[in-house]
């Protein structure tokens, strides 16, 4: 069972609370607080209060560092913008790194579509601005790359060419360059959590034919299978219900092929 630490190893903030601050919206897509919520909704608020930060962000195998990245991606995934600022705000207090939910936008652009990471950079930008946090507290634009693992990457390019390569040669040339050359060796994002953002970007947009191989590239770089399942749980109350249980058999047949 992970121990809830920060990716530096602090001890972990105090447990996740749900911020009452109105965010700065258009009308009719400001967040409401808890008051109003209740002129709407009783039950929902008080599945907000009990469930969802009552007990899902206080379960243990996924530290609230790990369930904010998961969330962070399952919005942006989602396009759902109006959730947004008050999960980046708990985000950088469980330990997130700006440089890090830098990282996630942009590589979300690539696995959510470019329009969801631009919406997503709006409204990270606003809270950087709030917080204080510069250009120097980000990643450079064009950072020395990561090693590449050689091996890997020609039996992935090999299997791309052969499924993807009738098709779109074009899409296999981008994979290899942009992606697997570039994107995810870039250093400033932790390749367990660059997979993890990936894996729950996937869940949350139904995409369930990606999984096998991200879910593959996540265990490979260190996520847990304890820690993969509570993914599936964590996103269920961010994605809805249908879309973690068409995760399950897909993680199921996963977890049954991979050594015990």
């Amino acid at each position: 069972m992970q121990t809830q630490t920060t990716q530096a190893g602090n001890p972990s903030r105090s447990q996740p609370q749900a911020r009452e601050t109105k965010q700065a919206s258009s009308p009719g897509t400001s967040r409401p607080d808890a008051r109003e919520l209740q002129g709407v909704s009783p039950a929902l608020e008080r599945y907000r209060q009990t469930t969802l930060f009552g007990n899902l962000w206080r379960r243990p195998d996924l530290s609230p560092r790990d369930r904010s990245i998961v969330t962070l991606a399952g919005l942006i995934a989602r396009n759902q913008t109006s959730e947004l600022p008050s999960y980046l705000e708990m985000a950088l207090d469980q330990g997130v790194t700006p440089g890090e939910i830098s990282e996630i936008i942009t590589h979300l652009a690539f696995y959510s579509g470019w329009a969801t990471a631009m919406a997503a950079a709006a409204a990270a930008q606003a809270i950087f601005a709030q917080r204080g946090i510069g250009p120097d507290q980000l990643p450079a634009a064009s950072p020395e790359l990561l090693p590449l693992d050689e091996p890997a990457e020609d039996q992935r390019a090999t299997r791309v060419q052969q499924d993807v390569g009738p098709v779109s040669q074009g899409l296999v040339d981008l994979t290899g360059d942009v992606l697997f050359r570039d994107l995810w060796l870039r250093p400033d994002l932790a390749a367990r959590d660059r997979s993890l953002v990936t894996v729950s970007a996937l869940i949350a947009a139904g995409q369930v034919a990606q999984i096998p191989f991200h879910l593959n590239r996540a265990m490979d770089n260190g996520l847990t299978r304890a820690q993969a399942s509570e993914v599936v749980t964590h996103l269920a109350f961010y994605a809805g219900w249908p879309n973690a249980m068409s995760a399950v058999p897909v993680f199921k047949s996963v977890f049954e092929a991979r050594p015990a």
